[in-house]
């Protein structure tokens, strides 16, 4: 039997969390006021950043309320420098922080979130599902896990030391985190965008591998700020551009149509003519969604 990723009565309400520039809300809701999505609603945008997102901007725009909580401010008033899932402290501020960012959504109806670029991580996957887009194709494995996991650049630099020459975005559902952050992850791949050529910007594979192995063995805070790191950020923004504003829109709307569903393995299923198929994920480009079947 096959259990839909999402069942409500009417058409599914979406809170769309943000942190920054809010690129991909805007993609997805720039697809809902031309009609090119219609499955489901947005009901609020939510942000951890009001001081830098543009979250208000966004709420203007497109007539919508919003929520803003800011973390950092949080955990400072809690006699914490630093926003960290490193600490049992830590942890139990984010608990709470979530806890808040619930009981502000709460009379809102929320079926199902959409992290359009939110960098917390946040249980509130146990309350709905939540839709992520992961800048790399979860669907490369090794040894039957999944590598291009991570947050930050973590996943394209990882595809560059793999020797990759594309990248594709993946829309997944985002699982409940323990403090790593890696197994949020781990969940259902329902979407992929074609694959997006790399640009090493004059680097090799050898010249890749010397400045991965310069690098300190933990990461700093800001990240390494190196050139694999700068080559990175550049790939993942052709990334954004030809990948993520392309899968984003029709992968969350055929979500909200019901049409992914799960079997009691696990196994991810998708509605091809009116019936369900076993599906590895499904392919989208501008103009169609391609199955890739089991």
């Amino acid at each position: 039997m096959i259990r839909k990723l999402i069942s409500c009565d009417g058409k599914p309400r979406a809170a769309i969390l943000l942190s920054g520039s809010g690129s991909n809300a805007d993609k997805l809701l720039q697809s809902l006021s031309e009609g090119k999505s219609s499955s489901w609603e947005a009901a609020v945008l939510v942000t951890d950043n009001p001081k830098n997102s543009k979250t208000e901007f966004l709420a203007n725009k497109y007539g919508l309320p919003h929520v803003s909580l800011d973390i950092r401010e949080f955990y400072k008033e809690r006699g914490e420098t630093r926003v960290s899932l490193r600490t049992e402290r830590g942890r139990e501020i984010r608990e709470e922080w979530t806890a808040e960012l619930r009981r502000q959504l709460e009379p809102m109806n929320i079926d199902f979130g959409i992290l359009a670029g939110f960098v917390p991580l946040t249980n509130l996957t146990n309350d709905f599902p939540c839709l992520n887009v992961h800048p790399g194709d979860l669907t490369v494995e090794k040894n039957g896990q999944r590598i291009l996991v991570g947050l930050h650049t973590i996943p394209v630099e990882i595809a560059m030391l793999e020797e990759l020459t594309s990248l594709r975005s993946s829309v997944i559902v985002a699982q409940t985190y323990t403090g790593q952050g890696g197994e949020m992850d781990s969940g259902p791949i329902l979407g992929l965008s074609e694959a997006v050529d790399m640009d090493f910007k004059g680097l090799s594979f050898d010249d890749i591998e010397k400045l991965n192995s310069e690098r300190p063995d933990k990461r700093p805070v800001g990240g390494y700020k190196d050139e694999l790191e700068d080559v990175a950020d550049h790939n993942q923004t052709l990334l954004k551009e030809n990948g993520d504003w392309i899968v984003f829109p029709p992968a969350v709307d055929d979500f909200a149509a019901g049409n992914f569903g799960l079997d009691e393995n696990h196994q991810l299923h998708y509605m091809v003519d009116g019936e369900w198929k076993a599906v590895q994920t499904v392919v989208y480009n501008e103009t169609e969604a391609k199955p890739r079947f089991i």
